[in-house]
C-alpha cells in the first residue's frame, strides 16, 4: 500500500492539475486544495519578488543589490512546534519523542481547514520546483506562500524546473505557508501558535505563525529523510559536498556554527551542495536543493569570498542591520546571532552542474569543540565514525542561550537530529554500510578551539583547518602508521603528527593547553558526556557502533 500512496498513476488526476494552470496570465487555481483566492500569483520571476517585496514595504534593498527582510517574531526553527501526522504510514516508523512530535489526522484536517480558509482571503504566491538533483529521485514540490519573499526563498532553495518540465508538472508534494496564521493552541493541538506540520499521508507541509524561511526547506528536508531511506534505500544526509578535479566527492557533516558551509566552498574544488544530499546504492552524492542558506554573522569578503560575491540581486538577506545606505553591518547581532542569506547555487561560480558527485572518498564530521580538548583533525575507524554520527557533537559557548556561562555539550543525532523522523542507528547503519562499500576515510575535525576552553584558548585559525582538510584531500596525511599518527588516550582516535601547513604543537590539543592535568580533567568531563548522551541509544546500536566511543572515562 505504501508504493500506491508514494507515486501518482492516475492520468486524470494529471490532467485535472495541469488544466488549472494558467502560464499566460502567470496565475492558478488552487480549489483542489481548498484555497479560494482571487487573486494568485504562480511561478513569478526573482526580479519580479523582489519589486513586489519592496512594494508591499515588506523588505529594503542593500548596497550589494540583495534584499533585506525580517522574519519576525522567530529568527530561527522552533523544534518543539515540530510534528509528524501520526497515522498509517509514520505510526511503526517514525522515532517518537520530543524531536518527532506526534500529532492527530483530525487536528491535521481541522487545522489544514482554518488555515486554507485563511489564505483563501489573501493575495497568495505559488511556485513549482523539486527537490533532488539525481533524476532518479525526484521529487515535484508546489509552494504556496502568503508572503512574496517566502515564495523567493523557494525559488532560490529549491530545484528550478525548465518551461518545459512545467508543461506536465504534477505536484506530489504541496507546502502551504502562511506566517500571519497563528493557532490557538487549545483548540487547534498545537504547543503555541506557531507550527510545522508534516503529513506523510497527505504529502503536505503545513507551517504557519512564523515567518522563519527555514521551516520551508526543513520541512521538505524532513520529509525526504523518511522517503529515501524507507522506499529507495538511500542514505539522505545534512551535510555539504563538493567534488575535485579527479572527480573524487567530499562530504562535510556539522550542525550549525561548525563551518559546514565555509569549508565546502572551496576555489579548488566545485560545489555539489552546501546543506542537504542523498547518497545512493550507485554510490553517487546528489544535492537535494537549487541553492545555499549560509550563516551571515562576521561574513567578511576577505574570509569567506565565494558567499560575499553571492550576496548580489536574487539572494534574500535575513534579519540583518543596514544604515541608511544599505550598507551592511555583518557584525551586528542586534535581532539574532543567526543571520542568513539565501541565494540560488549559480550565485557560486564555482559548482558542479549537475549537483551529482561520484566516488566518495572522504566525509568530515566537523565540531566546534568548545571544551578545547578535540584534536584539531584525526582519523577514525568504522566504528568511531559511526560512533561519532550518532552522537553528532558540538558545544554551546557563554553568550548563546540564556544562563550558559562556560562550555555545554551539545548533541544532535546525525548532525540533524531535528530533522530524522528515524531512529538515528538506521541512519548510522547505513552510513557504516556504505563506507565500508566504498572505502571511504572518516576524519574528525575541530573547528572550535585549541589552547585551553573557550575563554581561555582561541578558536581553531580557518586557516588551518583549511590546510588540514587540502592535507587530506590530496593525500598528504596517508594511511595510518605509528610513525605518522598518535593514537589519543582518551577518546582513542588517531592525530596525525604532522601536517603541511599547520604547526605541529597545533596538531596535539594536550600540548597546547601547556598544563597536562587541566587537560586531562576536561577530557575526561567530555568523554562522561559522550558516555551519557550515547546511553539513549545503547540498546539501538550494534556492537560494532558502541565500540567506537571514548577509551577512557571519570571516575
Amino acid at each position: 500500500c505504501f508504493k500506491i500512496m508514494f507515486n501518482f498513476t492516475s492520468s486524470l488526476i494529471k490532467q485535472k492539475i495541469i488544466g488549472m494552470i494558467d502560464t499566460n496570465t502567470k496565475s492558478i487555481s488552487l480549489n483542489s486544495l481548498g484555497i479560494n483566492s482571487s487573486k494568485v500569483h504562480y511561478q513569478l520571476s526573482s526580479n519580479e519578488l523582489h519589486s513586489i517585496t519592496l512594494k508591499k514595504n515588506q523588505g529594503k534593498e542593500s548596497s550589494l543589490g540583495a534584499i533585506a527582510i525580517n522574519t519576525g517574531e522567530f529568527t530561527g526553527r522552533s523544534p518543539m512546534d515540530r510534528f509528524i501526522v501520526k497515522d498509517g504510514i509514520t505510526k511503526d516508523e517514525i522515532w517518537w519523542g520530543d524531536i518527532n512530535i506526534p500529532f492527530s489526522t483530525d487536528n491535521f484536517d481541522k487545522l489544514y481547514d482554518k488555515v486554507v480558509s485563511y489564505l483563501s482571503e489573501k493575495e497568495i504566491f505559488v511556485r513549482d520546483s523539486y527537490a533532488c538533483a539525481d533524476p532518479n529521485y525526484k521529487l515535484n514540490i508546489r509552494v504556496v506562500n502568503e508572503y512574496p519573499w517566502s515564495n523567493m526563498f523557494a525559488y532560490n532553495m529549491f530545484l528550478r524546473p525548465t518551461t518545459e518540465e512545467l508543461v506536465d508538472f504534477l505536484p506530489e508534494w504541496t507546502v502551504i505557508n502562511a506566517p500571519g496564521f497563528m493557532a490557538d493552541a487549545a483548540l487547534d493541538g498545537t504547543r503555541q501558535h506557531n507550527f510545522a506540520i508534516l503529513n506523510f499521508t497527505k504529502k503536505i507541509a503545513l507551517i504557519g505563525g512564523t515567518g522563519y524561511t527555514g521551516e520551508i526547506k526543513k520541512g521538505i528536508f524532513s520529509a525526504l529523510n523518511f522517503i529515501l531511506p524507507v522506499f529507495k534505500n538511500t542514505l539522505p544526509m545534512h551535510c555539504s559536498a563538493n567534488v575535485g578535479k579527479n572527480q573524487d566527492t567530499a562530504i562535510f557533516f556539522g550542525l550549525s556554527g561548525t563551518g559546514k558551509t565555509t569549508l565546502s566552498a572551496d576555489p579548488e574544488r566545485k560545489l555539489i551542495g552546501d546543506d542537504e544530499h542523498g547518497w545512493t546504492n550507485e554510490n553517487t552524492v546528489f544535492n537535494f536543493e537549487g541553492g545555499c542558506y549560509a550563516k551571515a554573522i562576521d561574513l567578511s569578503e576577505d574570509k569567506e569570498p565565494e558567499i560575499y560575491h553571492a550576496i548580489k540581486k536574487g539572494a534574500i538577506l535575513e534579519n540583518i542591520i543596514m544604515d541608511k545606505n544599505g550598507v551592511i553591518d555583518f557584525s551586528d547581532t542586534s535581532i539574532t546571532q543567526n543571520t542568513r542569506v539565501s541565494y540560488p547555487i549559480e550565485h557560486i561560480d564555482n559548482i558542479q552542474k549537475p549537483s551529482i558527485g561520484k566516488n566518495p572518498k572522504n566525509i568530515f564530521f566537523l565540531t566546534a569543540d568548545a571544551f578545547g580538548v578535540l584534536p584539531p583533525i584525526s582519523k577514525l575507524t568504522p566504528s568511531q565514525a559511526a560512533y561519532h554520527f550518532i552522537s553528532g557533537y558540538t558545544a554551546k559557548v557563554a553568550g548563546t542561550e540564556a544562563g550558559v556561562t562556560e562550555p555545554v555539550p551539545s548533541f544532535s543525532a546525525c548532525f540533524g537530529a531535528p530533522f530524522m523522523p528515524l531512529h538515528p542507528t538506521r541512519y548510522a547503519e547505513m552510513l557504516s554500510k556504505k563506507m565500508k562499500e566504498a572505502g571511504v576515510n572518516v576524519w574528525l575535525v575541530n573547528t572550535g578551539w585549541s589552547g585551553g576552553q573557550y575563554g581561555v584558548g582561541k578558536r581553531m585559525a580557518l586557516k588551518y583547518t583549511r590546510a588540514m582538510i587540502t592535507a587530506v584531500l590530496k593525500g598528504d596525511l596517508g594511511n595510518y602508521t605509528y610513525e605518522d599518527y598518535h593514537i589519543h588516550s582518551v577518546f582513542g582516535v588517531a592525530q596525525p603528527r604532522r601536517c603541511p601547513g599547520v604547526p605541529s604543537s597545533v596538531l596535539s590539543p594536550r600540548t597546547t593547553w601547556n598544563n597536562d592535568d587541566a587537560y586531562y580533567k576536561t577530557a575526561f568531563k567530555l568523554s562522561n558526556a559522550f558516555r551519557n548522551n550515547f546511553k539513549q541509544f545503547e540498546e539501538f546500536a550494534n556492537e560494532e557502533i558502541r565500540r567506537g566511543g571514548p577509551q577512557r572515562y571519570a571516575l
